[in-house]
């Protein structure tokens, strides 16, 4: 199995780390919210993010993520996305579904 990019410092392959962030499995101190926040969040490109998360769990995890994040514009960006998914696209949030289009 590969390693997800986002890892490159940890032994855990894909299939360990889709269970860590679906709240299957913890590994020591690492889960779901390491993975969702600290690597995830932090370290992966937006469509990759959508991807293995959704957005509904996003929107109901960033509370508990946001204060992982040590980037700056990472959050106000996300702190944008929270806010923003609702108001212009809140089917997305009650079926977890895919990015939306502009327009």
């Amino acid at each position: 199995m590969t390693r997800p990019a986002c890892l490159w410092d940890y032994d855990l392959d894909e299939r360990d780390f889709q269970a860590l962030l679906q709240g299957q499995a913890t590994f020591g101190r690492l889960d779901r919210d390491w993975a969702a926040a600290v690597r995830l969040l932090e370290h992966a490109p937006y469509h990759e993010i959508v991807r293995r998360l959704g957005f509904a769990a996003i929107v109901e995890g960033w509370p508990r993520w946001r204060h992982r994040l040590r980037s700056a514009s990472r959050r106000r960006g996300f702190d944008f996305l929270i806010q923003w998914l609702p108001e212009h696209h809140p089917e997305l949030l009650a079926t977890g579904g895919a990015e939306p289009h502009p327009g």
